[in-house]
């Protein structure tokens, strides 16, 4: 088992390979492979998706993914 944090400066859902996994800023556990992660159909953050191989992760430093808001 494998852990991921996936930052945005608010709450939003985190889908993982499509499937809603969890909330933004909460550590999530995955399973080791390649991801991709994303925050949902409000297109309003960047990157548009994030994929990556998450491995060699523990629950004290779990792999971080970040999302930043789109600028206006």
């Amino acid at each position: 088992m494998e852990y991921v944090k996936v930052t945005f400066p608010t709450d939003r859902f985190v889908y993982i390979d499509e499937d809603k996994a969890g909330i933004t800023n909460q550590i999530l556990r995955v399973d080791a492979g390649t991801h991709g992660f994303d925050l949902g159909n409000l297109a309003n953050y960047k990157p548009a998706t994030v994929e990556v191989e998450v491995k060699e992760t523990t629950v004290l430093l779990p792999m971080l993914v970040v999302f930043t808001k789109k600028g206006k």
